[in-house]
């Protein structure tokens, strides 16, 4: 039961204009969420590296394939990990409060990354910013959709401006941390993602009572009765994890998989216990049934655009030249690349999808278009497979195919999913998607191992020629998709 004053809080209305033609409170959550990803990506972009770079170039020196593995199982945890976050504001606290407390926690989970030398800071430091972001993540995405009413045409275009705060986080992050790691070391890489998140953390805070009364309403409270019994499954799951840990059954080398079934088996729990719920109506069931192919190609589609933290990631430091008029470019800022693209052309989208209205395409065909670009610019690295460096202009356009086709897909499934959303799983139905982006990112991890540098067209061929054959059948299924969905676009 909720004790939150919504009182004391003005409410958003469907007039309100004052952000460039969106409601006021959506500035709050872009810079929030700006700081977030400045703190994640910035983490992120050197993440790989401090893991296998040798103990002289101030790495852990954890063997290649399986770090490049170990960030995709870390990845695919953090999206995984939106599951309790939407627990815990759909059932106990609202979105409003979860949010906040991950961010702290986030920021805690940066320090000691920054401060914890060896293996114990890193694993401290990954479980709490890996916690905390999924719990910041699917709370700030249902905030968003709160300053809208279920048919504002504004609604696209707002998650594309807010996905443009989160990209410029995403821009500035690695290019701080890429190169106070190269000049200074890692855990100054690490201090500065922590002082990132402290600055989004206080900014928040001084705007989150001006946030719409839906903010902090809890959706489904749980019943102080059953409160107990939940308490306890809680532990009994933390000491089954514990056991498998200590016992080895899930290590370093199965993690990744382990991870991915995890994702697989949590969705099939989400989506059994939303359609056998007495508080969804038929309406709202045939919209999650429309969710599920969406679902699919978003997982897809993350299997390949993740790949920019772990196959890229090497590929930037082994086989790119990023030398720029004599001096060696930092790898990590081949992370920023993409961010460079969002920003420019996330404005631009989300015009194009305000101007267009009601003649814009459907979500399906937005995802269908997504994934068969993903795919396309897998197949762009064809010609540069063989000996000798990539040049630095033709992965710079090859991100520019993973920005276009991250814009037809990512902040399309977070506007969609508030929609298809039946009230009762309001934030639960946003940590499915999120779900689907935890399933492929584990995936983008297991799917880097298998590249072969010596052979590299299979891998280029097989996954690029995937996606695309994916994309096109969601497209041939789009008008039942779209008759599923009952009147959402």
């Amino acid at each position: 039961m909720s004790t939150t004053h919504l009182s004391d809080r003005p409410a958003t209305t469907p007039g309100d204009t004052s952000f460039f033609g969106h409601p006021k409170m959506l500035a709050s959550l872009f810079s929030v969420e700006m700081w977030e990803r400045f703190s994640f990506y910035g983490m992120q972009g050197i993440l790989l590296y401090y893991m296998y770079f040798t103990a002289a170039q101030g790495g852990l020196e954890i063997e290649q394939g399986l770090a490049s593995s170990l960030v995709g199982a870390y990845g695919g945890g953090v999206y995984l990990s939106t599951i309790l976050g939407a627990w815990l504001a759909d059932r106990l606290f609202g979105s409003e409060r979860v949010l906040f407390g991950s961010a702290v926690l986030i920021m805690a989970g940066h320090i000691a990354l920054a401060l914890v030398p060896g293996i114990p800071g890193l694993i401290a430091g990954l479980v709490l910013v890996g916690v905390g972001s999924g719990g910041l993540k699917a709370n700030a995405t249902a905030l968003v959709g709160t300053l809208y009413e279920e048919k504002d045409e504004r609604r696209d275009a707002g998650f594309s401006i807010f996905y443009m705060g989160i990209n410029a986080g995403a821009l500035i992050g690695p290019l701080v941390t890429g190169w106070l790691q190269e000049s200074q070391g890692f855990h100054w890489g690490f201090g500065a993602a922590a002082v990132g998140m402290a600055l989004g953390l206080g900014i928040y805070a001084m705007g989150r009572r001006r946030l719409p009364d839906e903010a902090h309403h809890v959706p489904n409270p749980l019943p102080a009765a059953r409160r107990t019994r939940y308490g306890l499954i809680f532990v009994g799951i933390a000491l089954v994890v514990a056991v498998l840990l200590a016992t080895g059954t899930v290590n370093a080398e199965n993690l990744a998989m382990s991870m991915a079934y995890a994702a697989i088996g949590a969705s099939v729990l989400y989506f059994a216990l939303i359609f056998s719920s007495n508080k969804v109506n038929g309406t709202e069931r045939k919209r999650v049934v429309a969710f599920i192919p969406l679902y699919i190609a978003s997982a897809a589609f993350w299997a390949l655009f993740q790949q920019q933290f772990t196959f890229i990631a090497v590929y930037s430091e082994e086989k790119l030249d990023r030398n720029l008029f004599g001096w060696e470019m930092p790898a990590a800022w081949v992370q920023s690349i993409n961010p460079v693209f969002i920003i420019i052309f996330a404005g631009v989208m989300a015009a194009l999808w305000t101007r267009l209205g009601q003649k814009q395409p459907g979500s399906a065909v937005k995802f269908s278009i997504g994934l068969f670009v993903m795919g396309l610019a897998f197949l762009a690295f064809i010609p540069l497979a063989g000996d000798g460096k990539t040049p630095l202009l033709a992965l710079v356009g090859i991100l520019f195919l993973f920005t276009l086709a991250e814009l037809f897909l990512s902040p399309i499934g977070l506007s969609v999913t508030t929609k298809l959303a039946p009230q009762a799983f309001h934030t639960q139905m946003v940590a499915l998607f999120f779900l689907s982006v935890s399933l492929g990112t584990t995936l983008s991890g297991i799917l880097s191992g298998l590249y072969n540098p010596a052979d590299e067209l299979p891998y280029f061929i097989g996954i690029g020629g995937t996606a695309m054959v994916l994309a096109v059948g969601l497209a041939a299924a789009s008008p039942a998709i779209k008759k599923l969905m009952g009147g959402v676009r």
